[in-house]
């Protein structure tokens, strides 16, 4: 007989009954083969005593069980398991866990998505004390008590859910009319409540927009290096990617005109205000020149403004959008970079009939956002309150930039070189060759420091060895240390 007084196990901390946690317990041992189909089960009595419960309990279970049709009751012999189930090898004895049912491949296909720099290195920023990020902003400092008093002032109201249980895929109707102005007064951006969308973040906004402008085939034009996820989502859904150089003055426009005489070009993908992941910014020749090349060729501009607020030597271009683009730009922000990114909030900007549309692909995948939430941001940009933040944190910021600087001139000028940034939250550092920024990931690991190790920005076997710095979300001491511990691993690579 199988022992089933280590087989089955009675949780008391689980709500569940113990009658219904051993008449799962058996089926699960029926399903993994380990109880056969046709054997005989324990008598009441005997699983009863078996697992110390009632016999009453036990007989529950089989009840259970019967009446789910596995198990059959013969008078007079016993329970038996029904003899018409499929055979099922028992799987190798390991101890039960959540989810244990769930191996790590499905036999059956399907599409699979190219990781870019995957590893399965043990290099977790969960595991370390200090973590380099890619660039986001501190989530200390966000206004989150504001948000929260906004918050719950509107739970508090029965109005509140008529209105969400009535709300659009476009987002909070107050946040998009509160956008009208906001938009024009900080951008220079021209627009009306119904060329306004809401979405959890400029990613979703990303994919949305892709979704309507590239079928499998098209040609979409990225700067190189880029960002890699946006390119991600491009390949994903089958378009093919065109890399042009970025130099010092952002996506160079003559290779850009010269693509579109020999290819099809669909949409260009463009982040001119602080570019990812080098941070330059598209000088105002070439941000004119794009425009006249999108009506030449006539392709569409999708332009990810994700870290406009943030620029610490005087005020920064304005958008493509903001000029004369013809409906030839769709206009992509957030403000999980600006407060936080556990608040996911982004807006596209377009032309009514494609935000119209693209209404409609949000609703395929998130019927809508969080309603209440973005009223309550609604409020804080009304009333001055993001404004003094984003004022205040400016200052903040450009203090870890220029600490980050300092630091980098101190303990690695002779192996590195980078640009200083007028703006955004990161800084593009790249290493001397015979320092590998994969090497120096390890080792800094090691010492309780999360670095990514370049391999996301590394294409078509092109090795930057360079990273982002994110300094937005380090303290002064933390900057210090951080750098210091690179400094530290240094000394074993030579």
């Amino acid at each position: 007989m199988l022992p089933f007084d280590t087989l089955i196990i009675i949780d008391k901390t689980l709500s569940l009954s113990a009658y219904q946690q051993i008449a799962n317990q058996i089926l699960t041992l029926i399903k993994n083969g380990v109880v056969k189909s046709g054997s005989c089960l324990p008598g009441t009595r005997e699983l009863a005593r078996m697992v110390v419960v009632h016999r009453k309990t036990i007989i529950a279970a089989y009840n259970e069980l019967s009446a789910q049709g596995w198990i059959t009751v013969i008078p007079r012999k016993g329970f038996f398991v029904v003899a018409n189930l499929p055979e099922v090898r028992p799987q190798q004895w390991v101890q039960q866990k959540a989810g244990f049912a769930y191996e790590s491949s499905m036999p059956s296909p399907f599409y699979k998505v190219n990781q870019y720099g995957a590893s399965t290195s043990v290099n977790d920023p969960r595991l370390h004390e200090l973590i380099i990020d890619d660039g986001h902003p501190d989530m200390r400092l966000a206004p989150m008590d504001l948000l929260n008093r906004e918050y719950r002032s509107r739970l508090k109201k029965v109005q509140t859910f008529k209105r969400v249980s009535a709300t659009l895929a476009a987002g909070s109707l107050n946040l998009r009319e509160i956008m009208v102005s906001h938009m024009a007064q900080t951008r220079g951006l021209q627009a009306q409540v119904s060329n306004i969308m809401m979405t959890h973040g400029a990613q979703m906004s990303i994919y949305i927009a892709a979704s309507l402008l590239l079928k499998p085939g098209d040609n979409v034009i990225v700067g190189e290096p880029g960002y890699f996820v946006a390119n991600q989502v491009f390949e994903y859904l089958g378009a093919k990617v065109i890399r042009i150089p970025v130099d010092q003055d952002g996506i160079n426009t003559d290779f850009i005109a010269t693509t579109c005489q020999k290819l099809n070009i669909r949409m260009l993908y463009l982040i001119p205000h602080h570019h990812h992941p080098t941070t330059v910014t598209l000088s105002p020749q070439r941000r004119m020149r794009i425009l006249e090349l999108a009506e030449e060729y006539n392709f569409t501009i999708v332009e990810d403004d994700y870290d406009y607020d943030f620029h610490y030597s005087s005020s920064p271009y304005l958008p493509l959008a903001a000029g004369n683009h013809h409906n030839r730009v769709v206009y992509i922000g957030s403000f999980s970079k600006s407060l936080s990114t556990s608040i996911r909030i982004g807006f596209m900007i377009a032309s009514a009939d494609f935000i119209a549309h693209a209404i409609h692909i949000r609703r395929l995948i998130d019927l809508k956002g969080d309603h209440i939430m973005e009223d309550s941001l609604a409020a804080l940009i009304e009333n001055g309150d993001i404004t003094r933040y984003l004022k205040k944190n400016n200052k903040i910021y450009k203090e870890r930039r220029d600490h980050l600087i300092k630091m980098l001139d101190t303990y690695l000028n002779s192996i590195i070189s980078y640009e200083k940034p007028d703006g955004g939250m990161a800084i593009w550092i790249k290493f001397d060759p015979n320092y590998p920024i994969e090497q120096i990931s390890l080792k800094a690991a090691k010492q309780g420091l999360y670095m990514n190790n370049g391999k996301l920005f590394d294409n078509n076997g092109t090795s930057y060895n360079a990273m982002r710095f994110g300094f937005a979300s380090l303290t002064l001491p933390e900057i210090t240390k951080a750098i210091q511990i690179i400094s530290s691993c240094l000394v074993t690579i030579q």
